[in-house]
């Protein structure tokens, strides 16, 4: 049985009433003066980006903020200057890979042979195009190359009548990349202090477990399992969501994958549809939605199961505006997760800065078999620039 808190935020107050909500969310409702609404003209827009499902302790509670914050911020600086929903969730995904804290580009886990081989998708949700790389290595930023996949999809057919890829693995996925004017990065390179240590441990524990009597062949699988994947400590799949000042949707997932994988292994991080997914509003559906995950939830197999999840839809304000040139977009957003904790941070354009938050179980919860959900609402006015 899932265990269920929910815990609204209140970011902000209330600048005017939104249509009728569920008592568990909050609201969120940027302010601002009439001076500045006139210097940001048309900047709206809204994200919501995690640092990993897993343990972020409280020692290092400052950096997984901060890279939270630098990660809204990149994004929210796009949609500023005119991007859509894409290229912002692309900026938000290379903060966060850049990062040593996070397991996604730089510092990601290391595999058997001790290598980092990356996963990354995005997903448009305006054409709802995806690109992906799989087992990708010397590539610093691999949501650059899924993004790049995404884009050159979109010109069209190749020479000859080819379709084009839109998820290449391994050596394939590099050279692609580096032939489209990606700079590659020695493998060794983006290896940190932390994550080589973790794999000299995870190394001695692995051949510990070998050492284990044929007799014992049920428990040294086990070993071998808790090994891999470091239990709820371990920091996994880093992801954003975005909404921009057309109500367009994207989503964007990165992932070092698991400590000591088989290389060549590709993780759910890369797989269409279990990543990440956005899909704007069409006649059939009223809202646009974008989700991110984190984690292995879909393993039946395993005895907890341990996983994070961002989720935002949005649709447009329904009640009457003051002028019918001020249009407002309403954003619904929630993370959840069933690890020890799980680090966030959202922003919209008219906010002065980002908000970050770890949400965490509460006492007593036994991580796998209990569920923290949070999250809030947020409205988003777009007000057209007047000129003197």
């Amino acid at each position: 049985m899932w265990r269920v808190m929910e815990t609204p935020l209140n970011c902000a107050e209330e600048q005017q009433p939104p249509p009728a909500l569920p008592a568990s969310w909050s609201t969120v409702t940027p302010q601002e003066s009439p001076a500045d609404r006139n210097d940001k003209g048309n900047a709206v827009g809204f994200v919501l980006v995690h640092a990993g499902a897993g343990y972020h302790s409280e020692s290092k509670a400052k950096e997984y903020k901060h890279v939270c914050k630098r990660a809204c911020q990149r994004a929210v600086d796009r949609l500023k200057a005119g991007a859509l929903a894409v290229d912002a969730v692309t900026a938000a995904l290379v903060e966060l890979e850049d990062s040593p804290f996070t397991n996604a580009g730089m510092g990601s886990n290391l595999n058997l042979s001790g290598e980092i081989e990356c996963d990354a998708s995005i997903m448009d949700g305006k054409s709802l195009r995806y690109g992906a790389v799989g087992a990708v290595s010397g590539i610093n930023n691999p949501v650059l190359v899924a993004n790049r996949l995404l884009s050159e999809a979109q010109k069209g057919k190749l020479s000859a009548g080819r379709i084009p890829p839109c998820f290449l693995v391994g050596r394939g996925a590099h050279d692609w990349a580096v032939n489209h004017g990606i700079p590659p990065c020695p493998s060794e390179k983006m290896a940190t202090k932390f994550s080589l240590s973790a794999y000299k441990r995870n190394k001695h524990k692995m051949e510990l477990a070998e050492k284990v009597d044929t007799g014992f062949n049920h428990h040294s699988k086990k070993r071998r399992q808790a090994s891999e994947t470091n239990g709820s400590g371990l920091l996994d799949t880093v992801g954003a969501i975005v909404v921009d000042r057309e109500g367009n949707v994207a989503a964007a997932v990165s992932s070092g994958g698991l400590a000591m994988k088989h290389p060549g292994r590709v993780g759910q991080a890369a797989h269409h549809g279990c990543g990440c997914w956005a899909e704007n509003t069409s006649t059939l559906n009223p809202y646009s939605t974008a989700v991110s995950t984190s984690g292995s939830p879909f393993l039946a197999s395993e005895d907890c199961v341990l996983g994070g999840v961002i989720v935002l839809r949005c649709c447009r304000c329904s009640d009457a505006q003051p002028s019918p040139d001020i249009q407002a977009i309403l954003v619904e957003f929630l993370w959840s997760h069933t690890t020890e904790s799980m680090c966030v941070g959202y922003m919209s354009a008219q906010d002065g800065k980002a908000k970050t938050h770890i949400s965490r179980l509460p006492p007593g919860a036994v991580a796998g078999q209990s569920l923290a959900i949070e999250g809030g609402v947020c409205r988003l006015v777009n007000t057209p620039t007047t000129v003197d």
